[in-house]
């Protein structure tokens, strides 16, 4: 479901079709404007229309660094993921052995109990 949510950015009004409710656009909204009006009021010569393009540029950056991160987050959880099933075998064929060898126990005590006559 789209809404159309009008927001002003600088003195500019915006009409955007989203599926995201209004007041999370208009915080957007909010927010960009602060980061324009930061950077052209700290620069006498950034214009507003040069304050949106380091804001996006710096936004870019920010999610370019968090889509690596990211990925880095997600080729160790496939590590983890990896060395715990890999670990899991291992168990596995642990516990399959100690079953063999307790059954052989099993065996050569009764065969130690029966040669030594006891029942």
């Amino acid at each position: 479901m789209t809404n159309k949510v009008k927001i002003s950015i600088c003195g500019k009004d915006f009409t955007l079709q989203t599926s995201q409710p209004a007041s999370y656009v208009n915080s957007l909204a909010r927010s960009l404007e602060a980061k324009i009006l930061d950077i052209t009021a700290s620069s006498t010569s950034a214009t507003q229309f040069t304050a949106a393009i380091m804001v996006a540029l710096t936004t870019m950056d920010d999610l370019n660094a968090v889509n690596q991160q990211l990925e880095q987050l997600r080729a160790q959880s496939k590590a983890y993921v990896d060395e715990a099933g890999k670990t899991r075998l291992e168990r596995d064929a642990v516990i399959a052995e100690n079953q063999l060898l307790r059954e052989r126990l099993s065996s050569l005590e009764r065969e130690v109990n029966n040669k030594a006559g006891i029942v």
